[in-house]
This record gives structure tokens, sequence and C-alpha cells, in this order.
């Protein structure tokens, strides 16, 4: 097998795990580690056929990972319920989620084509086409829901960046103190965001991009549309601008999506995702960087969360 680097070496009993789940005459030949994930090493492992063909295989690993049996029966369950409902999801080929047989806890799964694309250039083109995606996800009526969402941050453990207005991010704590408002439950991928959708676009039409995959989906959930919609828009303000971050929601209904019915209750998801964000800056900001996004330093993306939490509160 030949690597592009070490990072890419996929693990002994992990590599025998994957090669049980290969055709006949099937095998590994090339890996190559996938940037931008947080919590998991991602591989693309290139499969040579019997025919002579290749095919490529993504695989995912939780290296001492505290939630990963959680996290990868909820993404096995996901990848099949979403075979065949017109939402481009990876296939599930295998999973290992107590690592019986891997090094690690892991899944593979089929690669989808198309990239992230986190530059702010067609930003205005792409928007439209992440919101209608989220309109489809949150019109899926699964046989069996996933288990109810869980707020990823509470009052106590928001952390204000340097230099914000306290009293602004005071009063913003202060909303996410109230109850959650009531909603209409809907099946959420629950990091809805540019990092986790692929697009096409292709070089002689750079304007007319589409969407070829929403991948990660280890966090699904049941609960409000809201929620997705703000985690959607707090990226969008991170890695663009405050501007994008308030307009999305937007986008979402313009796409035909329906969400809370008063300003008060929109301002509280929006919120509670914003706040959450503010414990996990330096995780957030650095796959971006290494994404190519060099200028976004946690303080740069802890200034574009004040600003757009004082958008929110303003708004």
């Amino acid at each position: 097998m030949t690597n592009h680097d070490e990072a890419a070496a996929v693990r002994p009993l992990t590599l025998d795990w994957v090669s049980r789940h290969l055709e006949v005459g099937e095998r590994v030949v090339k890996t190559e580690a996938l940037h931008g994930g947080i919590t998991a090493e991602m591989r693309r492992l290139t499969i040579t056929r019997r025919d002579g063909g290749t095919r490529d295989l993504v695989l995912r690993t939780f290296v001492n990972v505290e939630h990963a049996e959680d996290w990868l029966n909820r993404e096995a369950g996901a990848l099949t319920l979403l075979t065949g409902t017109g939402v481009p999801a990876p296939g599930l080929v295998a999973v290992d989620p107590t690592a019986a047989h891997c090094e690690y806890p892991s899944l593979l799964m089929t690669h989808l084509a198309g990239r992230t694309v986190l530059d702010d250039e067609g930003l205005g083109t792409r928007v439209p086409l992440l919101a209608r995606q989220l309109v489809a996800i949150h019109a899926l009526r699964p046989a069996e829901r996933p288990r109810e969402y869980v707020a990823s941050t509470t009052a106590d453990t928001v952390v204000t960046p340097k230099g914000a207005d306290v009293a602004v991010w005071a009063a913003a704590i202060d909303v996410i103190r109230q109850p959650a408002p009531p909603y209409e439950g809907r099946f959420l991928h629950r990091d809805f965001q540019p990092g986790n959708v692929l697009f096409d676009v292709p070089p002689t039409s750079p304007a007319s991009p589409r969407i070829t995959g929403v991948v990660d989906w280890a966090q699904t959930s049941w609960g409000p549309a809201d929620l997705d919609v703000a985690h959607c828009s707090t990226n969008l303000a991170l890695l663009h601008a405050p501007a994008w971050g308030l307009r999305f929601a937007e986008a979402y209904e313009k796409a035909g999506g329906a969400l809370a019915a008063t300003a008060g209750e929109r301002l509280y998801w929006q919120v509670r995702d914003a706040l959450a964000i503010s414990e996990e800056v330096q995780q957030v900001a650095l796959p971006w960087r290494e994404a190519g996004r060099r200028e976004l330093t946690t303080r740069a993306v802890e200034e574009r969360l004040d600003a757009y939490v004082t958008a929110l509160m303003d708004s």
C-alpha cells in the first residue's frame, strides 16, 4: 500500500476489517488523509477492482473520543435511513462502533464526488442551495425517530470573547436561561454547515454549483428546524460575515422551510447555537485554516462571533 503521508496509513487491524468488507479480488492500494474533521480521522481509500478499475471508500475513525460508540451507531442508522430518500448521503458499507475488530471505533462508507467550498466567492449562489438542501432533510419522516436533540451549551459555560460588550453578552446569556420554546419536531442533521456539504463546481461555469453530498451524520437528532438553521447561520457568520448568518434564515423560509412562529422564539435558537460555538472557537477555526482560510485565526473568529451575537441581539 502507498501512503501520501504517515497520517494516511490505516492501522493493521482496521485494514484487515476493511478488507473483509470488500468484494472478492478487491484490495486497498492507496490511502489519503482527508482534512476538515474536528473529532474524527477521515481517510479516502482507493480500491482496485478485479477488472482493473478503481473505486473509493471513506474510513471514519474516532480515536479516544468519548461518544464514539453512540455517534457511530447514530451515523450508521442515519445512512441506512437516507438510502433512497433523494438526500445525497454516503452509503453505509460497515461499522464497528465498539472497536471489536479495529484498533478504534470506525465506519466505512461510500465516497461521494465533490468538495467542500469555504470561499467567499460565489456564496450568494451557494446559500439558496444550502437552504433548499436543509429543507429537504427536515422534510424526512423516518419510521423510527432519532433521539431528541441535546443542547450543547448552558448559560454557565458560555465563554464571552475578549473585548466583547459584556452587557450584550449577558443579555444573550439571559435569553438561553429561559425554557426552550415549544416546537414541532423535525429530522435534524445537527451539524449542517458548509464544511459538511460537498459541491460540484464546474470549471467552465463556476456560477452554477450543485450539491453532490451531505456528510457527517453522527449527531442526527429530533428537534426544531430552527436549531439546524441556527447552526448553519452561525457557521456562515463566522466563515464569511455576520450579515450572511442573518440572511440564512430568510433563505430557508424562501426555500419552503418553516421556522418558529415568533421573533423571540427564533432568537432563542439562534442565540443558543452562537453561544455554544463560544466554547469551541479554537477547534472550529482550525479546520477552516487547514482548508485554506488562513485569515480565520481564533481571534478573528471570536471577533466575528461577537459581531454576530451583537447583531442578533440588535435585531
